[in-house]
């Protein structure tokens, strides 16, 4: 035994695992004393930017207690830096005009911006443009607080708003089953009824102003978007029958059937309900479908061309010729001694964004689908 234990081939291995088991026994405890006099922790730096961090630390803080008009003058600063950043890294542009849209929390989005302005930081020609913006921003403390389109900063145009908002649910009623956009409704009604909307009229002051309704016509137009009598009877028409030019197809025809013996009465009565005005809306939408599919099947497209189709809604069947190039205008409405076309109004008003929240874009101002 003692032969064995005194060999090489006992020995060597022997002693190597002796001595493996040692090392790492003295590893080990090694680890262990530099881990409890903290003999490994790693010396900290202070980060190169820490300076910028620091100076944005606080930066928006009041930005919580700000006014409504100040908290949008943020958001269109954001939007204006985003606009540069994207002409140099869209990538990070994007995904911050992406947070832009969907947050409310402009102060965050600010911080976002201000993490990349550290980065950039020795981006002579980005941070020009910055400066350029900022020192731009101090320029127009002044801005104007009315809209381009002067004859929206009249008190009317306020009463005008109101009144139409509770109609929504009849104008988009009428959309529904149209196909027609309701903000193209509304872009044919704001025409008829902003030069009814007189502060000199008597029924302006009487009636319209203090209970903020629309003006219903009676006289030679009629209801709320000024139907012609003989406009509607085409209208009907048009519906019903296969070969005229305006007709929509089998869907739509009985739209506007009777429910009386007497169309004459009926038609002037479901025109001029100071109560309900769907029939106004639905007229003017039939219309406005007709003429889109008069000018499509002579290879004349004004489905985007809002300015045209109110144009058309104002001046009738009689003007509605298909061309390459058709005008804009219509009757001239006075709106504070100042003239303007029927047409030019429409169109205003369907780009302006106000009651933009009631009545915003469609991706179709009609719908394809229902055309037979």
């Amino acid at each position: 035994m003692k032969k064995i234990f005194n060999s090489k081939w006992f020995k060597i291995p022997f002693f190597t695992i002796v001595f493996v088991f040692a090392g790492i026994g003295f590893f080990l405890s090694a680890s262990y004393v530099a881990i409890k006099f903290r003999l490994t922790d790693q010396k900290g730096s202070v980060d190169v930017n820490n300076r910028y961090f620091q100076s944005i630390k606080g930066k928006y803080n009041q930005a919580y207690t700000l006014s409504k008009e100040e908290v949008k003058q943020l958001r269109y600063e954001s939007l204006e830096r985003i606009l540069v950043l994207n002409r140099y890294h869209p990538k990070n542009a994007q995904y911050i005009l992406n947070a832009w849209r969907k947050s409310n929390n402009n102060v965050e989005v600010l911080r976002m911006l201000d993490a990349v302005d550290i980065q950039l930081k020795d981006n002579a020609a980005y941070k020009a443009e910055i400066k350029a913006l900022k020192r731009n921003k101090n320029k127009q403390k002044d801005y104007s607080k009315l809209s381009v389109f002067e004859w929206m900063n009249i008190s009317e145009w306020q009463d005008f708003k109101i009144a139409v908002a509770k109609d929504k649910h009849l104008i988009d009623s009428a959309a529904e089953v149209t196909g027609v956009e309701p903000r193209l409704i509304v872009a044919c009604l704001v025409g008829e009824q902003i030069r009814l909307f007189n502060s000199n009229r008597e029924a302006y002051k009487k009636w319209i102003s203090p209970l903020k309704i629309l003006s219903v016509e009676s006289m030679y137009s009629f209801g709320v978007t000024g139907i012609k009598e003989h406009t509607a009877k085409n209208i009907e028409t048009h519906l019903k029958d296969p070969n005229s030019i305006y007709y929509l197809g089998k869907k739509y025809e009985n739209l506007l059937d009777f429910k009386t013996g007497d169309p004459q009465t009926e038609r002037i009565s479901r025109l001029t309900s100071y109560r309900n005005h769907y029939y106004s809306y639905l007229y003017a939408a039939i219309f406005l479908k007709q003429v889109k599919i008069q000018w499509e099947k002579e290879g004349f497209s004004i489905d985007n061309r809002p300015e045209i189709l109110v144009t058309l809604f104002n001046v009738g069947y009689p003007q509605s010729v298909p061309k390459s190039n058709p005008k804009v205008g219509g009757s001239t409405i006075m709106i504070k001694d100042k003239p303007y076309t029927f047409g030019a109004i429409g169109f205003q008003f369907y780009y302006s964004g106000e009651l933009f929240d009631l009545f915003p874009f469609k991706k179709q101002k009609f719908d394809w689908n229902e055309v037979v």
